[in-house]
């Protein structure tokens, strides 16, 4: 029977800011991206961007002066996402 549970915050933290979790987040950054790229007309250029914070991150951004209208018309960067396993949630629903 287990009496006690204790997190190791520590090695939480050092998983996350890792290699390997660098290389998953990398993968499904450029996995959004080809998506993207298929709901864009041909040649418009969809950038990754990868960051770090506490642990790996990236972005993944439409490089054209439509991208914003696309995405709000047609939720392209929403939808990708989604498609490739992202929950997607609105910044104020916390």
């Amino acid at each position: 029977m287990l009496e006690r549970l204790e997190l190791d915050t520590r090695g939480i933290r050092e998983f996350l800011g890792g290699a390997e979790v660098r290389k998953l987040v990398d993968g499904v950054a450029v996995d959004v991206q080809a998506r993207v790229r298929a709901r864009l007309p041909p040649g418009t250029p969809v950038r990754v961007r990868p960051y770090t914070t506490d642990r790996g991150a990236a972005s993944v951004t439409i490089a054209d002066v439509r991208g914003m209208a696309w995405q709000a018309r047609d939720g392209v960067l929403t939808r990708a996402a989604g498609e490739a396993g992202i929950e997607v949630k609105d910044w104020r629903s916390g």
